[in-house]
């Protein structure tokens, strides 16, 4: 019971966690902008929430930020999917119920 209330908790900070790192993004953005480029290139500097779009219209343009490609996991191009499947597919039936009973039991369900 514990365990559901954990992740209950967790699934409800994520928006929190995700706005927070969204703006200290945002401030770096700012300060790293302003700190460089007017001086390099002549550009006006910018504020907090065009630094914050800014980071939005990268998100939209360019993707996850680094996370991995438009084509999936990258360490799988290689594989015909995750690195598990080859293991669940290589196992038997009684392997495989032994090991759904077992993360049953982790869980909680």
């Amino acid at each position: 019971m514990k365990r559901q209330h954990n992740f209950r908790s967790r699934f409800l900070l994520f928006p929190l966690f995700a706005a927070v790192a969204a703006l200290v993004m945002g401030a770096i953005v700012m300060f790293l902008w302003n700190a460089t480029l007017p001086a390099l290139v002549g550009v006006t500097t910018i504020s907090f929430w065009q630094a914050v779009g800014l980071l939005l219209l990268c998100r939209i343009l360019f993707g996850n930020f680094g996370r991995g490609s438009m084509g999936g996991n990258p360490r799988w191009k290689n594989h015909s999917g995750p690195p598990w499947r080859e293991k669940w597919n290589s196992m038997t039936d009684d392997e495989r119920a032994k090991l759904r009973e077992e993360w049953r039991k982790r869980c909680g369900k």
